[in-house]
C-alpha cells in the first residue's frame, strides 16, 4: 500500500508534452503522486469540444490509477482572445462564458479547484485605467462564481510576479480581491517561484496567506522555472511552515523549464519533497 503523505502532492500535466493523459496518470501514480493538475489546452483547443463520454473516461482512468484530478490551471491559454478585464464588454462576456465552461469541465472530471493564473489574459495594457481593470475583473469573477457554487468547485486567483503580469502580483493584492468579492467559492493560490521573485521571500507571504484563511492550493517550483530541488529555493522552511499550520491543500509541482525530460523532473521533484516531509514528520 502507498505510504500516506502528510501533505498531498500533485503535478501539472503540461510537463508531459505529447503524452496521452492516461499515460500521465499511470506514470505519476507509479512515482507516488496523489494527484494531477490539468492544463485544459493540452486536451483540446476548447473544453467545449470534449464530449461527456470523454470526460467520464478521463475521470475513470484517473480513479483506476488512484490519482485525484485536483483541478485545472492555465485556464485561458486557448481559445485565443480571452481576457478577464478587457475594456471591450464583448471580449469579457466571451471570457466569462468560457470560464463557466471550464468550471463545468472541471466538475465533470472530478476536479475541485480552478487556478486562475493566465497572466497574458489579465495584464493591464498601456492606456487602460487600473481601477477600471480591477472592477472589470471583479465583475467577471462575480458572474462565473455563480456556476462555481452550483458545481461545488473553488475558483482561485494566483498572484504572479511582475515578470509575468502587472495585475495581482502580491499575496496582499490577492487577499484584497478575495475579501472584496466575499464569495465562499473564491480563494487564492500561492506560487513559490513567483513569490520569491516578487516579494523576495516565500515564508512571510505564505504565512500571511495561511493566516488570512484564503489559501487553498500551492504551486511548488523554483524561481528559475524548474521544479522544487532544481534551484536555490530551500523548501525545508516552507514545508515546515505548512506542517506547523496544518495545511490541508495540495502541493502541486508546476514547472516552466521542462529540461532535461519529464521523467527526471517528475521523479526528482517528488523525491525531494517527500524526503523533506518524511524527515520533518519523523522529527516532530
Amino acid at each position: 500500500m502507498r505510504k500516506k503523505n502528510p501533505i498531498k502532492i500533485s503535478i501539472c500535466n503540461e510537463l508531459f508534452q505529447g503524452w496521452p493523459i492516461e499515460s500521465v496518470f499511470e506514470y505519476v501514480s507509479q512515482l507516488g503522486y496523489d494527484g494531477v493538475e490539468i492544463a485544459p489546452y493540452t486536451l483540446a483547443d476548447s473544453v467545449t469540444e470534449i464530449s461527456p463520454k470523454r470526460r467520464r473516461a478521463i475521470r475513470h482512468v484517473a480513479e483506476q490509477n488512484q490519482i485525484e484530478i485536483v483541478g485545472l490551471h492555465w485556464l485561458l491559454v486557448k481559445p485565443e482572445g480571452l481576457y478577464i478585464n478587457h475594456p471591450d464588454e464583448i471580449i469579457r462576456v466571451q471570457t466569462q462564458e468560457y470560464m463557466e465552461a471550464l468550471i463545468h469541465f472541471c466538475a465533470d472530471i472530478g476536479g475541485k479547484i480552478l487556478v486562475h493564473g493566465s497572466p497574458h489574459q489579465r495584464t493591464v495594457q498601456e492606456g487602460w485605467d487600473i481601477q477600471e481593470a480591477w472592477d472589470f475583473a471583479k465583475e467577471t469573477f462575480k458572474i462565473v462564481l455563480k456556476t462555481a457554487r452550483k458545481r461545488e468547485v473553488l475558483y482561485c486567483i494566483e498572484p504572479l510576479a511582475y515578470t509575468r503580469t502587472n495585475f495581482i502580483n502580491t499575496v496582499a493584492e490577492a487577499i484584497q480581491l478575495v475579501k472584496e468579492l466575499r464569495h465562499p467559492n473564491f480563494k487564492m493560490v500561492f506560487d513559490c517561484g513567483s513569490s520569491s521573485i516578487q516579494e523576495g521571500s516565500i515564508t512571510l507571504p505564505m504565512l500571511r496567506a495561511l493566516e488570512s484563511g484564503t489559501l487553498r492550493h500551492i504551486h511548488v517550483n523554483d524561481a528559475n522555472g524548474k521544479g522544487p530541488g532544481f534551484g536555490e529555493i530551500d523548501f525545508v522552511p516552507i514545508l515546515k511552515l505548512l506542517l506547523k499550520n496544518a495545511y490541508k491543500g495540495y502541493l502541486s509541482v508546476e514547472v516552466f523549464d521542462f529540461s532535461p525530460d519529464p521523467q527526471t523532473v517528475a521523479s526528482r521533484s517528488i523525491g525531494y519533497l517527500k524526503g523533506i516531509l518524511d524527515t520533518l514528520t519523523e522529527n516532530s
